[in-house]
Order: structure tokens, then sequence, then C-alpha cells
């Protein structure tokens, strides 16, 4: 009986070593891919800035730092300015996100707090179908449907509805074509309005239900339950949201395209035609039959790479910002 419980227990100590070199070689292999995986990301990265850096090398290097500074744009003279299509850009998106920002927010807390149940589920999937519309569809209907209602109907009521204000005057002014600025803004607002409902009411369904209930059951209202406790329990979803509409806004080209005008000036009205880096890259890079030509392009697609860097890691920046006060 000896020989036999000895035989059985060195039998099951071979088995837990076989078992745990098996789970260490899986987790080692498992640790390994995750690393490269991340590493891969960086390596991404860095080559596109390079790529970029290196493409765009004989546009900086002959124009400069007025290369940002330069509104003109004529490829007959080879005089490239940058200055027109950040404008376009920054302007685009900032608006475009000051209008989703708070009405997808606003979706997201009445699918999760107000909306009655058999209606959820409907609504989200509106939503959502949004997101899968291809952008030049938004850019063909902007185009033919919704920029001429604007040039009918909005336009020429904010124009008179503004005229003699002071600043808000020049804002709104000049003819109502239709197209321009405020046109692409609307549409990309639609386009990343999806993105934002989506993740912000995915990250409102995280919230534990006892602490939505305990701020009930001290007569909180719906309005101060979002706010005190919805809101900053998933403050950094929001954000993610956010940053990745933002990400949308700012890269966006054909729906842009098609109804921001593609004019190469700066206006103070947003019913001005205007440009992006994006809309500029997509009209003219088949057209660029000159070395300088092509390396100011590529110039564009580094300086949007740049902004969207920058716009990103001020978001990250914030966060933390966040986060320590509330540590403190």
């Amino acid at each position: 009986m000896t020989a036999v419980s000895e035989a059985v227990t060195s039998s099951a100590i071979r088995t837990r070593e076989a078992t745990v070199r098996r789970f260490a070689l899986t987790d080692t292999i498992f640790r390994t891919v995750t690393r490269l995986s991340a590493i891969l990301v960086l390596v991404l990265l860095g080559g596109v800035a390079v790529s970029l850096i290196a493409g765009s090398w004989e546009a900086l290097s002959k124009f400069g730092f007025s290369f940002l500074t330069t509104e003109s744009w004529n490829p007959v003279t080879e005089n490239f300015g940058a200055l027109a299509p950040i404008y376009g850009t920054v302007v685009t998106s900032a608006i475009a996100i000051l209008i989703a920002v708070p009405i997808g927010i606003g979706i997201a807390v009445f699918l999760t707090e107000l909306c009655p149940r058999p209606l959820r589920r409907p609504i989200g999937i509106a939503v959502e179908l949004l997101a899968g519309i291809p952008s030049i569809i938004y850019g063909i209907w902007g185009l033919f449907v919704f920029a001429p209602f604007l040039q009918t109907t909005v336009q020429p009521f904010i124009i008179n509805l503004f005229h003699g204000i002071p600043g808000l005057a020049s804002l709104f002014a000049g003819p109502p074509y239709g197209i321009g600025l405020l046109t692409s803004s609307l549409i990309l607002a639609i386009m990343v309005l999806p993105f934002i409902t989506s993740i912000t009411k995915d990250v409102f369904d995280t919230v534990p239900a006892v602490l939505k209930e305990s701020a009930y059951g001290i007569g909180c209202t719906t309005w101060e339950v979002t706010r005190r406790v919805v809101i900053p329990y998933t403050r950094v979803g929001i954000m993610g949201g956010v940053m990745l509409g933002l990400g949308r806004a700012l890269g966006e080209t054909m729906a842009v395209t098609f109804v921001i005008g593609n004019a190469h000036r700066i206006s103070a009205s947003l019913f001005a035609p205007g440009t992006t880096i994006s809309a500029t890259i997509a009209n003219e890079f088949t057209e660029a039959d000159g070395e300088l030509y092509t390396s100011s392009l590529v110039a564009l697609g580094l300086i949007l790479f740049i902004i969207t860097f920058i716009i990103l890691a001020l978001a990250r920046y914030m966060l933390l910002r966040i986060d320590s006060r509330t540590g403190a």
C-alpha cells in the first residue's frame, strides 16, 4: 500500500508540475504577444511621423515658419501656405463638437434615465445606424438637400436677425451661399453625434445602480443625479467619446469636401466658403505635378497629425488634473 501511495503521490506531483509549466509557458507567450502589440503600435506611429516629415521636408525647408502663417495657396507660382486649411479645420471641428457634445450627452441621459424601456433599443439602434452611413452619403445629402435648405431658409433669416449687431453681424455676414464653414460644421456634428452618444450611453450604463438609488433616496432629482453622480463617475469615458468624435471631425474628408466650398481664404463669416486640411489634400493630391506641390500637401498632413496629437495630449492632461483634484 505504501508503494502504491507513493506512486500515486509522485504521479500527482508530476501532473501539477506539468500544469504549472504549461501555465507559465502560456503566460509568457501572452505577455510577449501583448508587449509586441504595444511596441508595434509605437513603431507604426513613429513610421507615420517619419514618413510625413520626410515627405514634407522640401516644403518646410523652403517656406519655413511662414508656411503656417501664409494664407496664399498658388500652385502656378508655387507659393503655398497652410493658414487657411488650418483655420477651416479648427473652426469646423470646434463648432461640430460644441454642437454634438451637449446633444449626444442629452440623448445618452434620455436613453439611460428617462426613456421608456420599449423605446430604448429602437432609439439606440437608430442612433448607432448613423455611424454606419458612409461619409460620401453625408456629403451628397449635404450638397443637394441640406445646403439648399440653409441657403433659402436658415441663412437669410440669420443674416437679417443679426444685421447691425457688432460682432455677430460680421460672423454671419455675406450672401447665403448654402455651402461654407457653418454647413460643413453642421454636417460634421451629425456625423460625430452617434460616436459620442453611443460611448456616453455605454459608460452611463456602467454606473452602479446603488449610487443612483442612493441619490434618489435622499431626494435628488434626475438632473441632480445626472450632474452629481453619473457624469462625475463616467467623466473619463465621456472624454474618450468626445475625443473620438473630435478625431473623426478633424480627419473627415469627403463630406466636408462636398459642402465647404474649397476656397483657400480666411473669412470672419461662417457663411463664407473655406477649406480644411483633409479637403485640400483630397482635392489636389492627384493634380500635384511638382515635388514642391506634393511636399506642401504632405506638410498639410503632418500639420493635421500634430494638431491631433496636441489635442489628445491636452485631453489626457485635463483628465489627469481632474483626477488629481478629485483625489485631493
